[in-house]
C-alpha cells in the first residue's frame, strides 16, 4: 500500500515545470500522495528548459525525469543531438528520451524536420537502453513506418504516450513490444473506441498518466489536470479493461517498473 493507505499507482507522464504549477509544487505533490501516487515522471519538451525539469526530479522523493524536443516545436527549436540525449542519461533521475514524435494535427509543415527529430531521439534511445516517449497526432502512417523501420536497424523500447490514434498504429506499437498509456482522454464518455483498444491489449503492455496540466479526467473535464487525478483516470478505465481500480493499479505500476527501470 503507499503512505495514503490506496493501492500504489504511477503518472508516467506529466509537465511539473509547466507555469500552470507554478509556486504550488508541495502541495501538488501532497495531493499527489493522498490520493495513492507513489512516483511520477516530468517531462521535458524542450531542452533548454532541461535544468529546471531536472531541479524538481531533484527536489521531490518519487518524481523522476526524461527530456526531449516535443514535435511541435522541432521547427523553432535547434535540433537535439544525440550526444545531448546520451548525455542526460548519466543523472540518476533521468528515466526516458523524449517526448518526441510526429504532429501533424497543427505542425505539420514541420513533418521532415520532426521525422529527422525522431529519428535522433530513436538512437539516443538505443545508445541508452532507456524507453523512448512518442507523441503521436494525426501521422499514425507515418508514425507506424518510421518505428518499424527504426526497430528492424536495432531494438529500443517505447511507450506511445497519451495514445488516442486508430487501432492499426496500437497493432504495429504492440507487435514491436511497445506499451500504450491510457490519458484522461479514455475517460471520456465518448471514448469507447479509445478504451476498446486498450482493453484489446495485454494487459503488460498498458500504463496510465495524466499529461497534466492538461486533458483532465471527469468530473475535472476542461478544468487543469494534476498528478492526482491519474487515479481518477484508472478508476473509470478499470472497468472498461474487466478490472477493478486495486488489479489496473499494480498491473500499471509492473508495467512502469519493467519499461521505465532506472525508476523502478
Amino acid at each position: 500500500m503507499s503512505q495514503a493507505g490506496l493501492p500504489p499507482i504511477v503518472d508516467s507522464h506529466c509537465h511539473l515545470d509547466f507555469p500552470d504549477f507554478d509556486g504550488e509544487h508541495d502541495a501538488l505533490i501532497e495531493r499527489a500522495r493522498a490520493a495513492g501516487v507513489t512516483r511520477m515522471v516530468t517531462i521535458c519538451t524542450r531542452l533548454r528548459q532541461e535544468p529546471q525539469v531536472r531541479a524538481l526530479a531533484e527536489r521531490f522523493n518519487g518524481v523522476f525525469y526524461a527530456a526531449g524536443t516535443h514535435p511541435m516545436s522541432v521547427a523553432e527549436e535547434p535540433m537535439a543531438t544525440l550526444d545531448q540525449l546520451v548525455a542526460l542519461a548519466d543523472h540518476p533521475k533521468f528515466v526516458g528520451i523524449g517526448e518526441t514524435g510526429l504532429d501533424y494535427h497543427y505542425t505539420a509543415e514541420s513533418a521532415a524536420a520532426q521525422a529527422d527529430s525522431l529519428r535522433i531521439h530513436i538512437e539516443a534511445a538505443r545508445r541508452t537502453n532507456l524507453p523512448l516517449i512518442i507523441h503521436s497526432r494525426d501521422a499514425d502512417a507515418d508514425m507506424a513506418r518510421i518505428l518499424t523501420e527504426e526497430h528492424r536497424a536495432g531494438a529500443f523500447t517505447c511507450v506511445m504516450h497519451c495514445f488516442t490514434s486508430g487501432a492499426a498504429l496500437a497493432q504495429t506499437a504492440l507487435a514491436l513490444g511497445f506499451y500504450l498509456s491510457i490519458s484522461g482522454i479514455a475517460a471520456f464518455p465518448r471514448s469507447a473506441d479509445l478504451r476498446a483498444i486498450f482493453a484489446a491489449a495485454p494487459r503488460d503492455r498498458i500504463l496510465v498518466e495524466t499529461d497534466s496540466p492538461y486533458l483532465a479526467p471527469p468530473p475535472h473535464r476542461g478544468k487543469r489536470n494534476e498528478p492526482a487525478y491519474v487515479a481518477k483516470t484508472a478508476a473509470i478505465v478499470a472497468e472498461a479493461l474487466g478490472m477493478d481500480y486495486p488489479q489496473l493499479a499494480a498491473q500499471t505500476t509492473a508495467n512502469f517498473d519493467r519499461l521505465f527501470w532506472k525508476a523502478a
